[in-house]
Parts: structure tokens; sequence; C-alpha cells
């Protein structure tokens, strides 16, 4: 195109838009579409027509021989009017708009108006390529956006919403989803959404993911147990007590005479201080029991190898003492044993309580219990409940009963703890002692509202290498001992006891200190999902029973709002609720809402 001056009523190009000329002066008035006038300077604006332009020229470019005009410019150059004459014929404002936004959209021409170039065929195919590439992916994405809304999803919207599962399991903290849907990018409402749009079943528990515990089992290869000698107390009744359907019995109680036994899995015969396994444990810290499923701290082909009453013999460390005048375990025997133990729920042995030799250690542990209690043991006794949820996803909760063989049994654990942490001290050998501060109030009441209110007043228990007091069991050193196979610093204590029982070199007390350390954030986080696991099943229990109806105990007031317990579900609520309602006071309940994602329970009282 040959260059002309700008005159009034030449269409110019301004800020990629077409514009008239209206005047000159020391700055140019233009026309913009809709009428609008600015006065610009000359350097702001191009050259396209040199008029007359009565009108603007319409907005889309329109036929043309585009392709013709590209093959004939090939390697030259032309100005505008050019263009103008190869594709439309001619040269008015219309086709030098037209011809202009052919040159802008960069496709097959490209530079100014005074030095237009075909560009290569090999540039025009990529960029159409990348232009439908681009067209077919925000086509899919607002396809995938119906999909979504309508809860009609399909195998390759999965992928999409890998995004908003990673943010429901805490995995990251931003979702380009949940944003576009106007949702906040939190995990809450991720896991709604995953829930509402199908991606995920509604019994999704996402703690464990969102807390990164592991889900599987450690894999590793198991040593043999070694041939050492053991003392055969086979020959004992051994029973081991737990709550039906459990699978890792590691505990197990006899009577010889005088002798209370308190035999448990003996893991430290094949978990060495510092092994592959004892690592992975430390990072684990503890069993995490889920009501859908249990995952292990140590490899699962671990518990039929020493879990106690799987085989007909089993091996264990033994714990073997007496009861003095005053309850106090003393003339503790620590021994590698074999046993042959009798598997029992607590309901069973329960029935057999009245029966030898459960009579004699039921009277024992009564008598060990008063002593707790006569030097400040706290027993809050406040509603818990068993949760399971069976393969094919039925919800079972069943209140935990106050048995006495449940008393028994935890007498003797709680014993052999105590007897523990003397030998360690007496034999100078470093252990993960457990502790509790004192809580900064008297003893509670007896009714639910005061053992509540006292247990928030308690303190959290300690894991250290320093013996102190435990106040909430009432004595005065205590180590835990007999869950080695699902607490990772029980199994600490068994390696400890083995190397002192064999003369080696014990772990120092700095190196016990560093296993606490380490286990330590796992351990809580492994208690936080338990809590957070247990009450999403009882939320998804009671959205599951739209007509459930129960009791709640008011434990606390707090002017127009109300804490209950619910006893049957081991469920703490809170309510607005402005009736009478004192301590203790129990109120007949009915669902009102459940929020499975935000863990909200809503209730209403009956009248």
């Amino acid at each position: 195109m040959s260059v002309h001056s700008i005159a009034s009523a030449s269409l110019v190009l301004y800020k990629q838009s077409p514009a008239k000329v209206v005047g000159i002066a020391d700055k140019v008035e233009i026309e913009l579409e809709g009428g609008k006038r600015k006065r610009v300077r000359f350097k702001d604006i191009a050259l396209l027509h040199p008029g007359p332009v009565t009108t603007l020229p319409p907005a889309e470019p329109a036929g043309g021989e585009l392709e013709e005009a590209w093959e004939l410019l090939a390697e030259e150059r032309c100005d505008l009017e050019e263009l103008a004459g190869l594709i439309y014929g001619e040269f008015t404002p219309t086709t030098a708009w037209a011809s202009w936004q052919r040159v802008a959209e960069g496709l097959y021409f490209e530079g100014d108006s005074e030095r237009i170039s075909a560009r290569s065929r090999t540039q025009i195919e990529a960029d159409i390529a990348a232009r439908e590439a681009k067209e077919r992916a925000e086509r899919e994405e607002r396809e995938f956006y119906q999909r979504l809304q309508q809860g009609q999803l399909e195998a390759v919207d999965h992928l999409r919403l890998r995004e908003v599962e990673q943010l429901a399991l805490g995995q990251s903290t931003r979702s380009r989803i949940l944003a576009t849907l106007g949702h906040a990018e939190t995990e809450v409402n991720a896991h709604r959404t995953l829930v509402e749009v199908g991606y995920w079943p509604t019994t999704v528990n996402p703690w464990p993911g969102r807390l990164a515990l592991p889900l599987a089992d450690p894999d590793a290869a198991l040593p043999q147990l070694a041939d050492e000698a053991r003392t055969d107390l086979t020959h004992l009744q051994s029973f081991a007590i737990d709550d039906a359907g459990s699978m890792d019995p590691d505990d197990a109680i006899s009577l010889d005479g005088d002798r209370i036994w308190v035999h448990v899995a003996d893991v430290a015969a094949l978990v060495p201080p510092d092994s592959a396994i004892d690592i992975e444990a430390r990072a684990r810290a503890a069993n995490l029991y889920l009501p859908e499923r249990i995952v292990h701290m140590l490899p699962a082909a671990l518990t039929p190898a020493l879990a106690l009453g799987l085989t007909q013999r089993s091996p264990a460390l033994s714990f073997g003492f007496r009861l003095s005048e005053r309850a106090e375990p003393v003339d503790l025997q620590v021994i590698p044993s074999w046993i042959s133990v009798r598997r029992s729920t607590y309901r069973e042995a329960n029935e057999a309580i009245g029966r030898e030799p459960l009579a004699t250690l039921k009277r024992l542990a009564e008598r060990y219990q008063a002593r707790r209690r006569a030097q400040g043991a706290i027993n809050l006794d406040l509603p818990e409940a068993s949760i399971k949820v069976s393969a094919d996803g039925e919800i079972a909760i069943r209140p935990l009963e106050n048995l006495q063989s449940r008393a028994l049994v935890t007498e003797l654990m709680l014993m052999t703890g105590e007897v523990v942490a003397g030998y360690a001290l007496a034999n100078d050998i470093p252990i993960p002692f457990a502790s509790q501060p004192p809580a900064d109030a008297t003893a509670p009441g007896e009714d639910m509202a005061a053992r509540y209110a006292f247990r928030r007043l308690m303190k959290p228990s300690l894991a250290r290498t320093l013996e102190e007091p435990h106040a909430g069991l009432g004595l005065a050193r205590y180590t835990r001992v007999t869950s080695p196979l699902r607490r990772y610093l029980d199994l600490v204590v068994h390696q400890q006891l083995r190397r002192h029982l064999r003369g080696q070199e014990l772990l120092s007390s700095a190196a016990v200190s560093e296993r606490i350390d380490l286990s330590a954030p796992a351990a809580g986080s492994v208690r936080r999902a338990e809590r957070h696991s247990n009450l999403h099943w009882k939320l998804l229990y009671l959205q599951s029973r739209p007509q459930w109806r129960g009791e709640g105990i008011v434990v606390e007031r707090q002017e127009q709002r109300v804490t209950l317990i619910i006893p049957d579900l081991a469920m703490e609520v809170r309510m607005r609720y402005s009736g009478p309602a004192e301590p203790n006071a129990r109120l007949q309940l009915a669902v009102r809402e459940i929020d499975v994602p935000d863990q909200l329970a809503r209730f209403r009282v009956l009248s």
C-alpha cells in the first residue's frame, strides 16, 4: 500500500480497533465504534485507508480469496493496499480493515501495514493444530462442567477430578475446578464435591490420607525365630482375652500359685533395634485402627508368627510377679517362654470369672485397683463404643460393656507396666516411661457431667526417659509394655529388656529419647485419624438412619448451647437449645441434619 497522509475521514487503527478521523490539530480526533470520540497522538494510530469513510467497517472479515492471496504472495512482501487487492480484488475501507484483521490474527500473514509477508506452511499448520487443540480443550472443559453439574461423569472425567481429590486428601491447597465452580478451595468442599458428583462413594474416609498416614501394611521379609532357650510355661492356663473379632492378640494372663504371669508377644525376638522393620515401625508409631480396616505398623506376616493363641504353642516374653500385702507388684521375673494360650472374648471371660484361675486374678486385680484409687487414680467411666464396618459396608456400633473381665485385664496390664518400670530403674535400663501431670482440679464426681468436666482439665500423658508419676493411673512410675505388636514404644521397652537379659549393650538414654521424638508426630496423627474416622462412620451410620431416635445426656451448658453425650454412640454433640437442661438431664433426640464432609451432626429435641 502506498503511503498516504492521515487526513479527515480516513480509516485508522487505534489499539487494534478501527477508527474514523474526524479532525486534525496538534492531536488527532477520532471516532470509535458506538460514536465515542477521543483525542490521540499521531504515534498512537496507524493509517489503514485514506477514505473517505462514512461509517466504520463491520467487525468481522467476510469473503475473499485468502489462501490464493497467500500463495501468490509467496516469499515476497507487500503493503496493506496490495494485500487487499490480492484477497478482495479492491481496496476500500471495508477491505482494508478486513485485510488488516487477517494480518493481526497472525495465521497466514504477519507484519505491519507497510511490510506484510506470508508465513510458511509449516508455521500455518502448526498454528492451526494448536488452535484446534485449544478449541477442543475448551469444548471438552465446557462439556466436563456440564456433566459435573448433572452428576453424569464419564471415565475421562476422573483424571480431571484428581486435583480435587488431592485437595480433599490434604495433598495440595488449590483446585482450579473448585475455584471455577465458585467454591472455596478447602478440604471439606473438595470432599463434598467429590461425593456430590459421584467420584467418591459417600463412605470414603479421607482422614488417614489427609494426615499422610500409610494405607498399607509394611512389606518386609521376616527373619526366622532364633533357636534360643525358652522356659516352657505351656502347663499354665493362659488366657488371651480380647474384643470379639480381634486378630492380633498380643497379651495373655496366667496364675501360678501366688505368682501372676502376663505373657506378651515376643516381637523384639524378630525386630531388633535399627533393623529395617524397626525403622519402619518407628515411622508409623502404632497400628492404625479404623472401623473399616487395620493398618499395621509391622509386617502382616509377623502377626501369625508371634500373636498369642494363633498356634498351638506361642513364643512370648513373660513377666511373672507377686502382689505384695500393700498390693504392689514385686519380685519380677522376665523370661522368654513358650506358652499355650486359650483365646476368649471379654463376654466369655466374664461368664467364667467366678471360676479359677480368673476368680483369684479378679481378687488380686481389685486389691490393686483399690490401691491405685487410694493414690489418686482417676476413673472417668465415660461411654465408649466399638465401631466396625463389614466387607459389604454395614456399619455396626456397639457400646462397650462395663464388664468385670475388661477391668481385670486392664489392672493386670497396669501391674505389668508398673513392675517393669521399677525393674528398669533398679537395673539402669533406659526405657520410655509414661507419665501424666495431675489435673488442676479435685477428683471428679460420680455423675457424667462431672466426669466430662474433669476430663477437659486432664493434661496429656507424656513419654520420656525420666520416670515421673502418672496422675491419671495413680502410679509413681509406669511404662507401657504389653502391646509391642501395635505400639512402637512398647517394642522399644521389649528390645531393651531382651538386651539386658542377654547381657548386650543397651540403647542409651539419648537413643531412647530420639526414638520417642521420632515416633511422636506419627503417634499423634494416628490418634487424630482414629478419632476423626470413628466420627466419620458414626455420621454415616446416622445418615443412613434418618428415623434414628436416642438419648443424650447434658454434660455442659453455656447460655443457649448445650453439650451432650449420646451413650449409645459414645458421641459428643453440641447444639442450640433454650429449653430446661440441667447437667445430667436426659434429652430425647432425633436427627435433623448430617454433614459428613464437615463432620457435623445436628439434632432436635423431641417434645
